[in-house]
């Protein structure tokens, strides 16, 4: 096995040894992602349906459950089929696929988190421009350089990282094929090339980061000026959950690509990745409609519509 192209297939961790808790493991990720589909497929619905939410901050909303659904969608359901089937093979055309459309979904991901704190900070901040500034043409332009973002960063990570030679074995130390696990297995500095890859990703991320901070930074300053207290209540508890969020995101993704090997773990790169890679978009459709009162509003006149047509 001395390079990519004599290998067939690669070996990804695997969580327990005994049959009861790799079971235990398939339920516990088939619920999660159950979870995930039913909150962003709601509110994919939702948005789709009703022409009330047809506004930039339901469009963007409605991206980012797509690409939420996508990038779950990626990495659990083949870790629990090997759960199910006591197996921890994944076909060298399926792990370049993996990593292709997680790269891919999650640098999207990013820019559209980044973007969609820009609409935050223009609809409260300056509100008389917001028709201007986020018109419609100009939120699909937007949503199109955030897709456009993380299909470059995948072909970019994946053509780079499967045109090394890898010589460590084929053992994947993560549930899904990761690249810096990937990374592991090579045996040629060649490798330096995608770790500056991933530096200038993750440095890419940590700009989106800032400027998050800074939307949410001015949102709060005018949040502050705002004379009623319940007014402010609520601008904060709907602004400092999403906030959360996307510091989770963007700092455990960033720490799982760029830790120093001396500080890697078996079990701190499984949460890391979990944190980063599960979490979010099991969580986000909570996160973004659980103060969100129109969008509450449509999804329970959809489910009594439904469930009106079954009687």
């Amino acid at each position: 096995m001395s390079n990519g192209s004599s290998m067939n297939e690669f070996l990804l961790l695997a969580f327990a040894d005994t049959r009861e808790l790799q079971l235990l493991h398939f339920w516990l990720f088939l619920d999660i992602y159950l979870a995930a589909l039913l909150g962003n497929g709601l509110i994919i619905t939702a948005i789709t349906c009703d022409h009330r939410l047809h506004t930039p901050m339901y469009f963007f909303l409605l991206n980012l459950s797509l690409l939420d659904l996508g990038s779950i969608s990626t990495t659990l359901p083949k870790s629990m089929t090997n759960s199910l089937g006591d197996s921890r093979a994944i076909s060298y055309a399926g792990c370049a696929a993996q990593v292709f459309l997680f790269a891919f979904l999650v640098g999207a991901e990013i820019s559209l988190l980044t973007i969609m704190a820009y609409d935050r900070y223009v609809a409260i901040c300056k509100p008389l421009h917001y028709g201007t500034l986020l018109g419609s043409r100009a939120c699909v332009h937007m949503a199109a350089a955030a897709w456009g973002t993380g299909f470059l960063n995948a072909v970019l990570h994946t053509a780079n990282t499967f045109s090394l030679p890898l010589c460590q074995g084929n053992a994947v130390d993560q549930f899904f094929c990761e690249i810096p696990q990937i990374l592991k297995l090579s045996c040629s500095d060649a490798y330096l090339r995608e770790v500056g890859l991933l530096v200038i990703t993750a440095s890419f991320g940590f700009g989106c980061f800032i400027s998050v901070l800074l939307s949410y930074v001015q949102i709060f300053r005018a949040v502050l000026r705002i004379p009623s207290e319940l007014g402010r209540h609520k601008a904060f508890s709907t602004c400092l959950p999403h906030l959360a969020v996307v510091s989770l995101f963007l700092s455990t993704a960033m720490f799982a690509h760029l830790k120093p090997p001396s500080i890697s773990s078996p079990s701190l790169d499984l949460v890391v990745a979990v944190l980063y890679s599960v979490v979010p978009p099991a969580v986000n459709p909570f996160i973004y409609s659980m103060r969100n009162q129109e969008l509450k509003n449509t999804l329970k006149k959809l489910i009594q519509s439904f469930f009106r047509q079954q009687l």
